[in-house]
């Protein structure tokens, strides 16, 4: 409910109160995405903590960050509060993965976690809801819902409380390993791709077409509704014919999209993409699966953690650079930069090994 509210009135906050350039935009992302890398150290700090707990305190942390939000009276302290709100949220990100993982039944961690994504999925669509029918009530504008997404991951932090708490001292610190290196690659264009969503294809729809934020609340709410109903099909179908074809029809869809979002000016074609484009994250979870087959138990979480570095690598670069190519040279070149990373993850996904998923377990091997 939190992300989706803070991601469905950014592209209208940004563009119309806080009237930011492409070029702000990218610096806006390029900043609030280094908390990514900074993650990791965060994690290797809090090795020892159990994983609710840790949740606990970072959702708590991304609801301060997101109501700060309401008041905001520039880019700089837009900025300031982008990074009190995302660097709670990154800390967060792998532990969802992690945590589901644990509770699996063997043989079903895609579905597992596609239950868990179409129930982000309800929350996502109730905050959206809710958006869209105070949206233009006189209420003060865009600002106060910002304090319905800081609340709504306030009370996210307590809930987290209420799952099963292990104390993992075994936990490493730190994960990088050689055989791991398939997904970290994977990771790092996946943060590329991610950006061209979440940087610039809301902003494109706003800037450029003008679009309101009614409609982009309701793109938003119908991404979230056909996400709740495809996820654990999604996950269903990555059990059943493994990440390899899960990821490369992926990839192969997004070069095609991205391609759509640079030449298309359609606006209702444009809304189709973005939809589409939202719906389609769900496909990530296959790379939470590689690692739960290539990983022992006891390194989900540092080697989720290491993948969410190397994506948050690429999600630092591809704003500044998009941003650099919009102002300088159009709109367009910085979602063929899209293209390329869509292609280059066809190629990467390709070398996954053949499988039926839902066989194999960790890999056995040395550290290294």
């Amino acid at each position: 409910m939190a992300l989706s509210l803070q991601l469905g009135l950014n592209s209208n906050f940004v563009a119309e109160v806080m009237n930011l350039s492409g070029l702000q935009q990218g610096l806006l992302e390029t900043c609030r995405e280094s908390c990514g890398i900074l993650a990791l150290g965060l994690m290797a700090l809090m090795a020892t903590y159990a994983e609710p707990r840790i949740g606990a305190a970072m959702l708590a942390l991304l609801g301060v960050g997101l109501g700060g939000y309401c008041f905001v009276p520039d880019f700089t302290w837009l900025i300031i509060a982008s990074l009190v709100w995302s660097q709670g949220f990154h800390v967060w990100v792998p532990l969802p993965g992690s945590m589901t993982l644990a509770l699996a039944e063997p043989g079903r961690a895609g579905y597992r976690l596609g239950q868990i994504q179409s129930a982000a999925a309800i929350g996502s669509a109730a905050g959206l809801v809710i958006a869209l029918a105070l949206a233009g009530s006189g209420l003060g504008g865009l600002r106060p819902l910002y304090l319905l997404a800081g609340g709504g991951a306030l009370l996210a932090s307590g809930a987290c409380l209420g799952i099963p708490c292990e104390k993992k001292v075994s936990r490493p610190r730190l994960i990088f390993r050689k055989r791991y290196g398939l997904y970290y690659l994977l990771a790092f264009f996946e943060g590329w791709r991610k950006q061209i969503c979440i940087a610039f294809a809301g902003y494109l729809l706003v800037k450029h077409y003008h679009t309101p934020l009614r409609v982009m609340l309701a793109l938003w709410l119908l991404a979230q509704v056909i996400g709740w109903f495809l996820a654990p099909r999604i996950g269903r179908w990555i059990d059943t014919v493994g990440e390899r074809r899960a990821l490369v029809s992926y990839y192969a869809g997004m070069a095609l999209l991205f391609s759509g979002y640079g030449f298309i000016e359609n606006r209702g074609l444009l809304y189709a993409l973005f939809v589409l484009d939202t719906v389609l994250f769900a496909f990530t979870m296959a790379q939470t699966t590689y690692v739960n087959r290539i990983a022992p138990p006891s390194e989900h979480t540092a080697t989720l953690s290491m993948g969410v570095a190397m994506n948050h690598v690429a999600s630092v670069l591809m704003p500044l650079t998009g941003g650099l190519l919009w102002n300088y040279a159009g709109y367009r070149w910085a979602f063929l930069t899209g293209v390329a990373a869509a292609l280059l993850s066809v190629v990467a996904s390709l070398f996954l090994p053949r499988r039926q998923a839902g066989r194999a377990g960790p890999r056995p091997g040395p550290v290294s």
